[in-house]
């Protein structure tokens, strides 16, 4: 039978390595040096309420209904957005206007059942509903959170010029 001796050699100082490892407390030594390091690095922390980071252009924030240049709404009661949303969180009640065309006399949307997909953007033929760069919407009440169609066009009216 032959041995292998050099395996045990190397397993020998392997061993003898961690051991020293252990006794000279390496791991914590390496630990005090890295967070000595990093005390004077420059520091990344930004102050949020005052400053922002940059957003990407895919962002999708907090909704809004756009309007025409002329002042007028874009939305054309389809329902298609309402149709699409997997979380069902829009409703929406479309009434015939006296010449002839449809629109959205009610326009709703559950902000806590939103999942910020963009579905509904996508699902829009006249580009009137839209999902804008604002994601500093925090409220205190649910009901707070339940956008009516006044609402969303005041979103509209805010953010549209940014888009």
């Amino acid at each position: 039978m032959i041995l292998n001796v050099g395996s045990s050699k190397k397993k020998m100082f392997k061993n003898l390595f961690v051991l020293l490892k252990f006794i000279l407390l390496y791991d914590l030594v390496k630990g005090i040096v890295l967070g000595i390091f990093y005390c004077f690095k420059p520091k990344v922390t930004i102050r949020y309420p005052f400053e922002k980071n940059p957003i990407s252009t895919k962002m999708r924030g907090e909704h809004m209904l756009m309007l025409y240049d002329n002042g007028e709404e874009r939305c054309i009661g389809c329902k298609l957005c309402e149709a699409i949303c997997p979380a069902q969180a829009i409703t929406m009640v479309t009434a015939q206007l006296s010449n002839g065309t449809r629109c959205a006399t009610h326009y709703d949307i559950d902000m806590t059942k939103c999942i910020y997909c963009g579905l509904c953007q996508e699902a829009c033929p006249v580009y009137a509903i839209v999902e804008g760069p604002n994601y500093d919407f925090a409220k205190e009440t649910h009901a707070e959170l339940i956008y009516t169609k006044s609402k969303l066009l005041d979103n509209g009216k805010r953010w549209g010029k940014i888009l």
